[in-house]
């Protein structure tokens, strides 16, 4: 299967979960890692049982907090 991961088109094995793609992705702190699949926000407790299919698009994104 065919999915594009933070820009980038990457071939995986059909039936990858989205945990199990960041693993693969070696995400840095999964813990914190919030997943958007093809442009919504996907809950954390969902993501060992989404699998994702060919043509998807994944991004992880990090939310920052900061001050003055």
């Amino acid at each position: 299967m065919n999915i594009l991961v933070a820009g980038n088109r990457k071939e995986y094995p059909d039936g990858l979960t989205v945990g199990q793609l960041i693993q693969e992705e070696k995400v840095e702190s999964p813990l914190y890692v919030t997943v958007s699949l093809n442009d919504e926000l996907l809950d954390a407790e969902v993501r060992d049982e989404t699998s994702l299919k060919d043509g998807d698009e994944i991004e992880f994104l990090y939310f920052m907090g900061g001050g003055c």
